[in-house]
């Protein structure tokens, strides 16, 4: 079936539908859409990070939608689909897992083959810093909890992040990491922390060096340092 709007249209539907307030999903900023021989590229920033972020949208072959693949009927509803779209890929972590390529000043993210953020067989969520006693299940499992617990009473933590087992009960928890602001302007973070139990793969231990590293880039941080020895042997940076 033919599509009946121009490229015009389309590309006036997608710049109206993204740069809406409350567009997409909490923590996306909308800054542009550029249009490209065969596509369009959404430029936006996420959460605090510093970086500038673009997606790829290609234009439409087919009035078809571009998230479920169902049809559409006008060129507002394709768009809203390319809302749609982008809104489940920053929630099921693209700026942290999408393959980057560096473009004119932005960071390109492809989703396409994208690695998992998870080690197989387990996940990795944040630790609610404002609980009761913020990783009480934590020492329960025999890890220790006082330098984050310090660090959320001096208000210096960025980030506390633990992992468990992905079962149909949700653990047990293996693992945790930690990081800290290292500076009152908040640019630089230090990553404190990163434990995990005897017997625990050195994957995970490497994933969650790797997620406190990219929340502490979503929080503002422009580099991360850190004394500990080897904590995510394939990356040790801030996301760029």
């Amino acid at each position: 079936m033919a599509i009946e709007w121009s490229r015009q249209e389309i590309f006036a539907a997608v710049r109206t539908c993204l740069s809406r307030a409350g567009a997409v999903t909490e923590g996306y900023s909308y800054v542009d859409v550029r249009t490209e021989p065969d596509g369009m590229v959404v430029l936006f920033r996420w959460r605090r990070d510093r970086n500038l972020y673009a997606f790829a949208v290609e234009y439409p072959a087919a009035p078809r939608s571009p998230w479920t693949g169902l049809p559409v009927h006008s060129a507002d509803e394709w768009a809203a689909d390319v809302e749609g779209r982008l809104a489940e890929e920053l929630a099921t972590g693209l700026v942290r897992r999408g393959r980057r390529t560096v473009r004119d000043g932005y960071v390109l993210l492809d989703p396409r083959d994208a690695p998992d953020l998870h080690p197989p067989g387990f996940f990795i969520s944040s630790v609610p810093p404002h609980a009761t006693a913020p990783g009480a299940w934590l020492a329960t499992a025999g890890m220790e909890v006082d330098l984050p617990r310090r660090l959320i009473a001096q208000g210096r933590l960025v980030c506390w992040v633990q992992a468990y087992v992905d079962s149909a009960r949700g653990g047990p928890f293996v693992g945790h990491a930690a990081a800290s602001w290292e500076d009152e302007q908040r640019t630089t973070a230090r990553l404190e922390l990163v434990q995990v139990l005897p017997g625990v793969p050195v994957e995970v231990r490497g994933a969650l060096a790797r997620v406190a590293i990219s929340e502490a880039a979503e929080a503002g941080a422009l580099r991360v340092v850190t004394a500990i020895g080897d904590p995510a042997p394939d990356r040790l940076h801030v996301p760029r």
